[in-house]
């Protein structure tokens, strides 16, 4: 008598794509310094589902010079990060322009963020052209991205790239070219926090900064 067999079920591969100024802005415009803390592989495993399964994790940032207070609250954050064996950060540009008001005359520094979206484009594209992914997760909401999510969805038609949106942020350009969209829940991010104190790769100890409590 022939035996009934079972088919081994595949998980799905997600790769999950992080914009660290995006989210980081989102909920700032929401207060929600508490949630800082963001332990990001558990928050990219707090948001697939029970048929996927994390590939890894790919953060975009830049480092931050000035003020100091936030330099060394950042500094910690990213020790805190590297941490986590399955999750990479790739760096941007960091940088001040000066502006000038054409009605007063008055000159200020105004910070801003490069490199993100072109990094972001670039890992997105040479995964998807690898297949490292099924699914992608872009935990972002800014516009820039669309045209990257639109060129790997009419590239790789069985792929899907999905829109995370941060609290409070949202696009209609990402909505557009994506598989499928949603908001971070404050549950979720509740849920993805580190431990108070975690150690170091190196051993020593990271306590989360007192003003992300």
């Amino acid at each position: 008598m022939a035996q009934n067999t079972v088919k081994p079920l595949i998980m799905e591969r997600v790769i999950t794509y992080i914009d660290g100024f995006n989210l980081y802005f989102g909920l700032k415009s929401k207060k929600w310094q508490r949630y800082y803390w963001l332990n990001l592989s558990l928050l990219a495993s707090n948001l697939i589902k029970s048929y996927q399964r994390q590939v890894s994790v790919k953060y975009f940032t830049s480092r931050i010079v000035n003020p100091l207070a936030k330099h060394q609250r950042q500094l910690v954050y990213l020790e805190a990060l590297e941490t986590l064996p399955d999750l990479s950060i790739f760096y941007g540009k960091y940088q001040h322009n000066q502006h000038t008001c054409p009605s007063c005359g008055y000159v200020e520094t105004i910070p801003s963020e490069k490199m993100t979206d072109v990094n972001i484009a670039v890992e997105l594209l040479a995964d998807a052209y690898q297949d490292r992914f099924d699914t992608a997760l872009l935990i972002s909401a800014d516009s820039d991205l669309s045209a990257p999510i639109d060129k790997v969805r009419q590239l790789f038609p069985k792929k899907k790239v999905v829109s995370v949106f941060p609290p409070d942020r949202s696009s209609n350009e990402l909505k557009r070219v994506s598989s499928a969209f949603f908001t971070i829940s404050r549950t979720v991010l509740a849920n993805s926090q580190f431990d108070d104190q975690i150690l170091s790769t190196t051993g020593y100890p990271l306590t989360r900064p007192g003003t992300w409590k």
